[in-house]
């Protein structure tokens, strides 16, 4: 099948839009669009008997929904999640588990002027290069809503991390631009997710947390942004997870990791500075 526009053949048969699935015993495949009837994820090989419920997954999404704080996107969704199957009476069936997220806050007129020209650092300009197809409203699949699927999915690997190995995964911001948390001054023996979300940025040094929302406001009135760094810490690791070669768990949480939009760098271990 081939389909011609703008004097470029295109052969439909040559261009797939695949990528959209990860792992391999937990396998993960996220769908949906920024401004689309909604969001979600199809999680296989989840195993059979783990009790599981929407409010399980809600927490977490609650944690990512947008609107929150003056530092995060405006747009205001509830984020609200339903479990379409691979759950019944509240345990998991081994089979396919499909969960969407609606989307309730489309405001199409919003992305006018950007039907005109690409935006910079957007992937407006390689989609309509690749596909054909330019999702002007909210970038489609490149949007951040993309990782509400990851969000919903993690927390069930989450929940069966804990109850197999009693697995814990924290995640903090450890640095905004120029405002660097020192080393050691988070024990990640003992910190809390409570200490996490005790302030917008999720910096569990209150100090530090204040200069880093003064950092974000900074930019934020020059209509600008600025990068950061978020440390993750992973508590009773299994041992034995990832394979040789280019199934190393380090090259997995990489590509994992690298995928997620804006990301440019990621360190294992005490990374980079050895």
């Amino acid at each position: 099948v081939e389909l011609l526009k703008s004097d470029k053949l295109y052969c439909l048969t040559e261009i797939q839009a695949a990528g959209s699935t990860f792992g391999n015993y937990f396998r993960v495949t996220t769908f949906g669009e920024s401004h689309g009837g909604g969001v979600g994820c199809i999680v296989d090989g989840c195993p059979p008997r783990i009790p599981l419920s929407e409010a399980d997954l809600q927490g977490d999404l609650d944690r990512r929904r947008p609107g929150q704080s003056r530092i995060t996107t405006p747009r205001k969704e509830t984020d609200t999640c339903r479990i379409y199957s691979g759950v019944s009476e509240g345990l998991t069936t081994g089979t396919p588990i499909h969960v969407l997220v609606p989307n309730t806050d489309q405001r199409g007129h919003d992305y006018k002027e950007m039907s005109i020209a690409y935006r910079p650092s957007h992937a407006d300009a390689t989609y309509d290069m690749k596909y054909g197809v330019r999702a002007v409203q909210g970038g489609g699949r490149s949007s951040a809503r993309e990782t509400i699927g990851r969000v919903a999915s993690g927390a069930i690997a989450k929940k069966i991390l804990k109850l197999f190995s009693g697995t814990e995964v924290l995640a903090y911001v450890s640095q905004v631009h120029q405002v660097v948390l020192p080393d050691g001054s988070v024990d990640h023996d003992t910190v809390t997710l409570d200490q996490i979300e005790s302030n917008i940025v999720r910096c569990p040094n209150p100090d530090y947390a204040e200069k880093m929302i003064a950092a974000i406001d900074a930019v934020r009135t020059r209509g600008n942004s600025i990068g950061g760094v978020v440390t993750c810490i992973v508590r009773n690791a299994p041992r034995g997870l990832g394979s040789p070669v280019f199934d190393k768990l380090e090259a997995e949480l990489a590509k994992a990791v690298m995928s997620l939009p804006a990301t440019k760098g990621f360190e294992f271990g005490s990374g980079f500075a050895g």
